[in-house]
């Protein structure tokens, strides 16, 4: 297959080997939830850094990224004689990107590439640009998974359903079962020894079902399957959030994929639903061009900034602890996810977390745990309830479980590599960017808020300012601020609080809501 793109614009003379620095790949799950969305904005995003990227339409059931750009793509994708697929990228109007667009050849219905991702991705690689971004569609065909597990970082989407939930949780089932098939392609005995397992447990069981089923019949079988789990780590966003706990399904769903599941489904954020979004392909412009303030645009930036950091750190080649072949008994304690030395207030804490975990019709357990199966950890919540938080019953159960064993020490809280990734990032960056003559704007605030893990959630309880005062402030929104002598306070209470230069801060964003108090007044008066 024939790849091309445009000219690469002149380079410093460089010995380095040329070809796609990262390839990140947005597919799997459900159809409908925002891959399209994402991978088109991500793709802005890193070409507004002034990078090269070239956007993928590899979408089988048929490629929409060019009407979300705006663009004309050919009709055809290759000459009847050409013998191969020729498909050149083309232009668009983003500065630095381009699309390689989903095409029909004459007289067919299907999408050119559409079984064939796993043999051109190999000559994506090859082009001079510093991203690929891969919009793969959803379902769990062979090629969709062959070139989901072939990026450097694969990303999923779903949305705070039941249906998108079960998608991802399928799509996940799907990986490891082909990223075993393809680490077992050249040894036709174990093969055979895998469609024998798979044909026993049925369709799609766990990952941790399948390497444990696998160990059963041969040790060494099950511990390749075990490493390949370990080192299998698929990102995930929740797109369309509206209520709180839709924010908080994300870390959820990733608790319940290690717990049930066996591996790391690595949280990378969550986009709120926003009608900026839906305005955004109405008018065929990526969002973060059309409308960079709105709140869906900053979420969208944000999961970029992560993800590129993830790359920069190297973080996403972090390989997990291999599960055991033989499950261990969980405890209590493992019941609520809390250490043996937990506090009375935090087994409360934990409880209650579980119970709503639990509760019958939960979202981040669809299609996980049968309804019995659901039951028995109801129970099993209740139990660790009742026993933990009564002291005499709690001495007896850790003398018979733990004899003569010394209580451990906390359990450190569970890392977002993805959060402090981006941390790492942002701090490098504004090491550069900050200084005695920096001009402060919300932008640059919000940035460095982000580095230092502070919600505006904090902030506003910290100093007394209101959210909307807070957002306002952070999209340099001057109408939606109040009377300059309040606006002066919130800005140097904010500065105070991130601790920067409260009077380089004030100054600098003062004069910028100045000038525009200024314009509005003139516009009145004239």
């Amino acid at each position: 297959m024939i790849l091309s793109s445009a000219p690469p614009p002149p380079k410093e003379t460089s010995t380095a080997p040329t070809g796609a620095r990262h390839v990140i790949a947005v597919g799997g799950g459900r159809g409908g939830v925002g891959k399209s969305l994402l991978s088109l904005n991500m793709a802005v995003y890193l070409a507004q850094l002034g990078r090269s990227v070239l956007l993928v339409d590899a979408d089988s059931a048929g490629g929409t990224l060019h009407t979300l750009l705006g663009v004309e793509i050919p009709g055809v994708a290759a000459e009847e004689d050409a013998g191969e697929d020729s498909v050149p990228s083309i232009a668009t109007p983003v500065p630095g990107l381009r699309l390689l667009p989903q095409t029909y050849r004459a007289g067919s219905t299907q999408p050119e590439r559409a079984g064939k991702k796993a043999h051109w991705i190999a000559d994506l690689r090859k082009l001079d640009v510093d991203y690929v971004v891969l919009d793969l569609g959803a379902g769990t065909a062979p090629a969709t998974l062959d070139s989901f597990l072939s990026a450097d970082v694969g990303v999923t989407v779903t949305t705070p359903e039941p249906p998108s939930v079960e998608a991802v949780y399928r799509f996940v089932r799907g990986l490891f079962q082909r990223t075993v098939r393809r680490s077992l392609v050249s040894d036709r005995f174990r093969l055979r020894l895998l469609e024998r397992v798979q044909a026993e447990l049925g369709p799609l069981p766990t990952p941790a079902e399948l390497a444990r089923a696998l160990g059963r019949y041969d040790s060494n079988l099950g511990q390749l399957a075990a490493a390949e789990l370990a080192r299998l780590r698929p990102r995930f966003v929740v797109n369309e959030t509206r209520l709180r706990t839709d924010v908080e399904l994300g870390p959820t769903m990733n608790e319940m994929a290690r717990r049930y599941l066996g591996l790391e489904l690595d949280y990378v954020g969550h986009v709120e639903h926003d009608d900026a979004a839906w305005l955004s392909v109405l008018r065929r412009r990526p969002l973060l061009i059309d409308n960079t303030t709105s709140k869906s645009a900053r979420n969208i930036e944000r999961i970029a900034r992560r993800l590129l950091a993830l790359m920069v750190t190297r973080e996403a080649e972090r390989v997990a602890e291999p599960i055991p072949l033989v499950p261990p008994e969980p405890n209590l304690y493992d019941v609520l996810g809390v250490s043996r030395g937990a506090t009375d207030e935090e087994l409360r804490r934990a409880y209650k977390r579980q119970r709503e975990n639990y509760q019958t019709g939960s979202l981040p357990l669809t299609s996980l745990l049968t309804t019995e199966a659901l039951k028995r950890e109801q129970a099993q919540v209740e139990e660790a309830h009742e026993t933990l938080l009564d002291t005499l019953r709690r001495k007896a159960y850790d003398a018979s479980m733990f004899p003569d064993e010394p209580v451990p020490a906390p359990r450190p809280a569970v890392v977002d590599a993805a959060a402090e990734a981006e941390r790492e990032m942002l701090q490098r960056e504004l090491a550069r960017e900050i200084n005695a003559e920096t001009e402060f704007n919300g932008r640059l605030l919000a940035k460095v808020r982000e580095s230092r893990g502070i919600s505006l959630e904090d902030i506003a309880r910290a100093t007394k300012i209101s959210l909307s005062h807070l957002r306002a402030i952070e999209a340099d929104a001057f109408a939606e601020l109040p009377a300059l002598v309040y606006t002066r306070g919130f800005v140097q209470e904010l500065a105070k609080h991130l601790k920067l230069d409260t009077a380089q801060v004030t100054k600098t964003y003062v004069r910028r809501f100045r000038e525009f108090l200024a314009a509005a007044e003139g516009e009145t008066a004239s």
